[in-house]
């Protein structure tokens, strides 16, 4: 198995299974610094280097890319609190205030949640200008039930 020729097909099929395995696994890029690491170790196997050196460029370059993508991996796995799915994500949520809301009951304005606009009413009598801004306590069906933010009152 010291036979050079060997040797850069095995990196080269190994680096195309450690992409195959990132990209079907679910998670935060365990597999792909082991792609790099074989696919340079491939190439070193094609300028003629030897079977030795190109294992511990493997291991090296891994181990670099490993530690180089946590940083990047952490960040993208904060997706944040997952306490509300589905319909209860937005409960607890500030929203501001888009159009105004009536104080009467059933009387809907329109709040931005994020990135999201929903129709909304307010509990406990107060109308709403543009601007406030409110927390979601419930939600029904397609509008939210909001209150005034306490942090203004």
């Amino acid at each position: 198995m010291d036979d050079p020729e060997i040797w850069r097909w095995v990196w080269i099929v190994l680096a195309a299974a450690f992409f195959a395995g990132e990209m079907t696994t679910p998670g935060s890029f365990f597999l792909l610094p082991f792609a790099i690491g074989a696919a340079v170790a491939g190439i070193l196997a094609f300028a003629g280097v030897s079977v030795a050196v190109e294992a511990v460029v493997f291991l090296v370059v891994s181990v670099l890319v490993f530690a180089g993508m946590r940083p990047l991996a952490r960040r993208l796995d904060q997706g944040g609190a997952t306490e509300g799915i589905g319909s209860r994500r937005l409960i607890g949520q500030v929203a501001t205030v888009l159009e105004p809301i009536p104080a009467g009951s059933h009387e809907l304005g329109l709040v931005r949640v994020h990135r999201e606009e929903w129709r909304a009413e307010v509990i406990g009598g107060v109308a709403l200008e543009v601007g406030a801004t409110v927390q979601v306590v419930a939600q029904q069906g397609t509008r939210l039930v909001v209150s005034p933010n306490p942090k203004e009152a």
